[in-house]
């Protein structure tokens, strides 16, 4: 069991190693004192990210993925850290197969009845996870995806930690309010805790299974679920080669083009048209068949786009493709982003002038990925914040095309892209769209109207009755409030010490009285703590009536 406390200085301690001690310091006063680290020189780093992303994977698996979930935020972050936060490796040194064992026979005590082998090295060594090949009874090739014991536990606690460091970021980094830390913090521990429930990794694999029925040569693995538990996953073992292996697929007589043609255009399906996408397409996790077939692996991260939002997704591609800054701030709206209307003509001319920025030198021949940046740069220095779905969708389509240049050097985007998204804006279902919002627009309309009478005469009554009830906020009573609060805290103090002086000075008056010799000194060394606090408060009164002069 990791202890909160312990891990609070486990993280300190890597922080000043790093140095960012002090970081460490403002959010909690007084910690140098009883941290110093003694190696806090840091060779060949080149930059303060490079020793955050350091130190992120230092702290372990919580941190290395609230790094790599941060990493899909280029509307937040600096491109610097994007590109430190992107190389973070989610991989642990291997747990011995005893340990491992000991999970397989709790979650699957029959798994004797179950398994005609299982083998002792693993396949893959992650920080939540351990994989190892196996097979059935029937002799079906499959892969245990066992969860490592206690993680839940490290997992739990940092999340805690995380909870209450993000107030006082806030609190005393006030800049950095804008961009809702809590919230961040809230939306990564949902899906933190929904990756270590493996039945949900195996739901998104069937929900992916189905939606990609109709596909040709795109597969995604079969779960057993008669021996899945929420701690250990069985699915079926895939035999291929990592899809950046060009020179592989090659000698397998396939040609990488098609490759990456079939990739890109399952992953637009996935977006655009199924709303519910692989959110890790990373080489690792996407193998390639004997027979050209691309397998998907790893689904604990999926993006879900419900309906009315993809509309507005493909609307904002549109806008990019036609370079149309008022429509994607309108699509930008109807996602729940908030624009001030004060300098919506000074964003939508930046916007404008990184669209023109991401043609190069050659017009008309887009860079996705420049003009990608070049928008969330833009955002970043509004302060906007955009829906964490579409910074996701985002990374999966920038991951995607790096995977498709790897594959096919002369691979485009907007000339794969544009027609796919051109067709589905003309599909009859966005029209169909468009008629539902109105008729959805007439009925609220409609119910607000008619609800209108009944509301006017409560209002009524309540005025009449004298029950009206208002609220004032007001800056200089809630400072007041604070004060007496701190008033009060004072004087609770000074009574406490007070009675330890009195009560400590009881004791060693009657020293003379035969009392045990452990009272005598306990009541002497409380008397001496009472005074140092003491001798510390009216510092601190003193002090800080000093600074409260010198603000005035």
């Amino acid at each position: 069991m990791v202890t909160r406390f312990r891990r609070y200085w486990q993280i300190a301690d890597i922080l000043f190693k790093y140095q960012f001690g002090s970081f460490v310091q403002k959010l909690f006063p007084g910690t140098y004192r009883f941290r110093r680290c003694r190696e806090c020189d840091i060779e060949s780093v080149t930059s303060v990210y490079q020793r955050m992303r350091m130190a992120i994977e230092e702290l372990g698996p919580t941190y290395v993925k609230l790094g790599q979930i941060l990493s899909t935020r280029q509307d937040l972050l600096p491109p610097e850290m994007i590109g430190e936060l992107k190389v973070l490796q989610d991989h642990s040194a291997p747990l011995p197969f005893s340990e491992i064992r000991e999970v397989i026979e709790r979650e699957c005590p029959n798994h004797k009845d179950c398994f005609l082998e299982i083998e002792e090295t693993p396949l893959a060594s992650a920080s939540i996870a351990q994989v190892h090949r196996a097979k059935l009874k029937d002799g079906t090739p499959v892969v245990l995806k066992v969860q490592r014991p206690g993680i839940k536990d490290i997992i739990e606690t940092d999340i805690l930690i995380l909870e209450s460091f993000a107030p006082r970021v806030e609190y005393y980094y006030p800049q950095y309010a804008v961009y809702n830390l809590k919230g961040i913090v809230a939306d990564f521990a949902s899906q933190i805790r929904k990756e270590l429930d493996f039945i949900h990794d195996g739901r998104n694999a069937d929900r992916l299974r189905f939606n990609m029925r109709d596909q040709i040569k795109i597969k995604v693995p079969q779960i057993f679920w008669e021996q899945s538990t929420r701690h250990l996953l069985v699915m079926e073992y895939i035999e291929g080669v990592r899809i950046d292996h060009v020179d592989e697929i090659r000698a397998l007589g396939i040609n990488p083009k098609e490759i990456a043609d079939r990739g890109f255009y399952a992953y637009l399906k996935q977006i655009f048209e199924d709303g519910f996408f692989h959110g890790d397409p990373h080489p690792g996790n996407l193998l390639v068949s004997k027979d050209g077939t691309i397998n998907f692996l790893d689904f604990g991260i999926v993006g879900i786009i419900y309906p009315e939002r993809r509309f507005y997704f493909i609307h904002l591609f549109v806008a990019m493709i036609q370079l149309d800054p008022e429509l994607m701030m309108k699509a930008f709206e109807h996602l729940g982003v908030s624009i001030d209307e004060r300098r919506r003509d000074e964003l939508k001319e930046d916007l404008y002038r990184a669209m023109l920025d991401a043609e190069g030198a050659s017009i008309g021949q887009y860079s996705f990925e420049q003009m990608t940046q070049g928008l969330t740069d833009t955002l970043r220095r509004h302060h906007i914040m955009m829906p964490q779905n579409l910074m996701l969708m985002l990374k999966v389509i920038i991951m995607a095309l790096d995977l498709g240049i790897t594959l096919d050097p002369k691979f485009n985007f907007w000339e794969k892209a544009e027609p796919y998204i051109g067709k589905i804006s003309k599909r009859e279902n966005f029209i169909d769209q468009y008629l539902y919002r109105a008729g959805h627009s007439f009925i609220e309309t409609v119910d607000g109207m008619l609800e209108m009478p009944r509301v006017l005469n409560k209002t009524l009554r309540q005025f009449s009755t004298g029950t009206v009830k208002i609220d004032l906020v007001d800056t200089d009573i809630l400072l007041l409030q604070q004060s007496l609060d701190r008033t009060a805290d004072t004087l609770l103090v000074g009574l406490i010490i007070a009675g330890v002086v009195v009560g400590s000075s009881l004791v060693l008056s009657v020293a003379n009285v035969s009392i045990p010799s452990f009272v005598f000194y306990l009541a002497a060394l409380a008397y001496v703590v009472a005074i140092i606090i003491g001798l510390y408060a009216v510092y601190h009164i003193l002090f800080g009536l000093k600074k409260r002069r010198g603000k005035y």
